[in-house]
């Protein structure tokens, strides 16, 4: 299993939380299996990021 990350970066931690937390509750909307784990990642230049695993 390896982590598929999300093609955005974002300027807060608060942004990129509220895009995992969105996934792990409403993926299922739009037809998609849903994440077994999703975490939020700091880069190397301070942006936040977003990983999961199916």
């Amino acid at each position: 299993m390896r982590w598929i990350y999300w093609g955005k970066l974002y300027e807060s931690k608060f942004q990129a939380g509220c895009l995992a937390k969105r996934m792990e509750e409403d993926w299922w909307i739009y037809g998609y299996e849903c994440p077994s784990e999703v975490e939020v990642f700091r880069s190397r230049k301070g942006r936040f990021g977003v990983r999961y695993i199916v």
